[in-house]
């Protein structure tokens, strides 16, 4: 991920509705939610949760596709996993100590408990 990137993601999740938006379409993973049903979970009107969509969705961190009549949106997770590895890629460097990012060792212990 580029800085730029990097930016774009942040910038989109830094809105209350829109960061609401992305944790309910990632509890609904992978198959994600009409809009209709994220519009009535959050109590967002159309048109505004239309606009969220649009931010989340130029950022890369959400997708939309067609059902019949309706459009659901479904979460982009490996953006989620390309920014917090771009935020800890140099984590300790500068003390010389090798060190795990918290998100990364937390997955591990889960891994660990699942064996």
């Amino acid at each position: 991920m580029q800085t730029k990137q990097a930016i774009a993601v942040l910038s989109a999740l830094a809105q209350e509705s829109r960061l609401a938006v992305y944790r309910l379409l990632v509890e609904h993973a992978p198959d994600g939610l009409a809009a209709s049903a994220i519009a009535e979970h959050l109590g967002l009107a159309n048109a505004t949760l239309s606009f969220h969509l649009k931010e989340l969705v130029h950022a890369g961190l959400i997708t939309s596709r067609q059902d019949g009549r309706f459009i659901y949106y479904s979460p982009v997770l490996e953006a989620m996993d390309e920014l917090v590895g771009y935020l800890t890629e140099n984590c300790c460097s500068a003390t010389g100590k090798s060190c795990t990012p918290a998100v990364a060792s937390k997955a591990a212990r889960s891994r660990k408990r699942m064996a």
